[in-house]
C-alpha cells in the first residue's frame, strides 16, 4: 500500500475508539500490561555510576542494561468508547528515547514521564504507570573484597491527573535474618551446660560476648517504597533505598563469597537477630532520618517476607502510611488507627508538603 493510500484510508476510517459508547459510564482503569523492554543508561564511565566495575553483561562505557515491564492505565471518560491500544506502545518507546536518563534509571522519572504523555494522547482523566526493573550490580564482599554480581529490583510508579504528577519509587532486595526467640532458647540451655561444667556467672557471660549463640535464619526478601506528592523537589536516590532494605536485615547476602566473607555473614547475622516485624520497623525509622526533607504528604510502604527453614510457610510484616502517621507514631508511641495504604495515597486529593 502507497503512502497516498494509507493517508486517503485514515482519512476515510472512522474513529471507533473516540465514538460515544452505547452505555456511558467512565472505567476506572483501561490500558495494557506486560510491555517489556531493554532500557539502556548511558553512564559514560567504564566504572558506573557507583564506581564499582561493571557486572558481567554490562555494556561498560555505553550504559547500562535493565530489563523492564511495563503497565499503562488510563481512566477513561464516560463518552469515550475506548482507548487507541497501539498508542500505548508508541508512547512507551517515544518516552524511552526522549526521557535522559543518565548515570542511573530512575524509574519514577520514565513512568511519569509516560503517564503525562499516555493522559493526554488518550485524553484520558488520569494515568497510571507502573516500571518494574531488574538489573545487575557488582559488589564487593565483607572481607575477601571479591567482587560478585546482584541482581535488584527497582519499582516506579506514577499517577498524572489535572492537578500534577505523583510518584512512587520502590525497591525489592534480600538479605538474612536470624531469629530472636531461638536464639534465646539455645543461650537458655547453654548457660544451664556451662553451669552444670563448672562455669562461674562471669565466665559464662565472657563465653557469650565472645562466641555468637546459635539459632535458626531466614533468607528475606524486603521491599521499600517511598511516594512523593506532586510538586515535591526532594530527590530519592534507589541506591539509598536499597542500602536501607539490606541494612535493616540482619546481615546482607552474596551470590559468590569466600570463607572468610562466609563466616562474617554468619557471624553478623546471629550477632544481630532480628524478627520479620523488626526489619519492617528498622525500614521505618531509618527512612525518616534519611529523608527529613519529605513532607507529611509523603508515603512510605515497607514489606518484608522471610522464607523460614524450620517452618513450611513463610512470615510477612508490613507498614504503609503518610509520613505525618509514621512521625507521629515514632515521637508519641500512640497507634494510628488507619494506616494509609498504597492504593489510597495514589488515589487520593493533592496533599499539602
Amino acid at each position: 500500500m502507497t503512502a497516498e493510500q494509507t493517508s486517503t484510508l485514515a482519512a476515510t476510517t472512522p474513529d471507533v475508539q473516540a465514538g460515544r459508547p452505547a452505555t456511558e459510564v467512565s472505567l476506572t482503569r483501561v490500558g495494557v500490561r506486560g510491555i517489556e523492554k531493554v532500557i539502556q543508561v548511558r553512564t559514560g564511565d567504564p566504572a558506573g555510576a557507583d564506581g564499582l566495575a561493571g557486572a558481567a553483561g554490562d555494556p561498560g562505557a555505553d550504559g547500562r542494561l535493565y530489563f523492564a515491564e511495563l503497565e499503562c492505565l488510563v481512566d477513561l471518560n464516560p463518552q469515550q468508547a475506548g482507548v487507541h491500544m497501539s498508542r500505548f506502545e508508541e508512547i512507551v518507546n517515544e518516552a524511552i528515547d526522549g526521557v535522559v536518563l543518565e548515570q542511573t534509571l530512575r524509574a519514577e522519572e520514565l513512568a511519569a514521564a509516560i503517564a503525562e504523555q499516555v493522559r493526554e494522547r488518550q485524553n484520558g482523566l488520569r494515568a497510571e504507570v507502573t516500571i518494574v526493573a531488574r538489573y545487575p550490580e557488582t559488589v564487593p564482599t565483607p572481607v575477601s573484597g571479591l567482587r560478585t554480581q546482584e541482581i535488584y529490583t527497582l519499582f516506579g510508579t506514577a499517577v498524572a491527573s489535572e492537578r500534577g504528577t505523583r510518584t512512587l519509587t520502590g525497591v525489592e532486595a534480600q538479605g538474612m535474618t536470624a531469629c530472636p526467640c531461638a536464639q534465646e532458647l539455645v543461650a537458655g540451655r547453654s548457660r544451664e551446660r556451662l553451669a552444670e561444667d563448672g562455669f562461674t556467672d562471669d565466665e559464662i557471660e565472657r563465653v557469650f560476648a565472645a562466641v555468637p549463640v546459635a539459632t535458626h535464619n531466614q533468607r528475606g526478601i524486603g521491599a521499600l517504597h517511598i511516594g512523593r506528592t506532586e510538586g515535591t523537589k526532594a530527590e530519592i536516590d534507589a541506591r539509598d533505598l536499597l542500602h536501607i532494605v539490606e541494612s535493616s536485615m540482619s546481615s546482607e547476602i552474596y551470590e559468590l563469597m569466600k570463607r572468610s566473607d562466609e563466616v562474617a555473614v554468619v557471624e553478623k547475622a546471629h550477632r544481630n537477630p532480628r524478627f520479620v516485624e523488626d526489619v519492617v520497623r528498622e525500614m521505618v525509622r531509618r527512612v525518616t532520618e534519611r529523608y527529613p526533607e519529605l513532607g507529611d504528604g509523603a508515603f512510605i510502604l515497607a514489606r518484608q517476607e522471610n522464607l523460614e527453614t524450620i517452618h513450611r510457610h513463610s512470615v510477612v510484616a508490613e507498614r504503609s502510611g503518610s509520613l505525618a502517621e509514621i512521625r507521629s507514631e515514632l515521637a508519641t508511641g500512640e497507634h494510628t488507627r488507619h494506616h494509609l495504604t498504597h492504593r489510597e495515597w495514589l488515589e487520593a486529593p493533592c496533599a499539602s508538603e
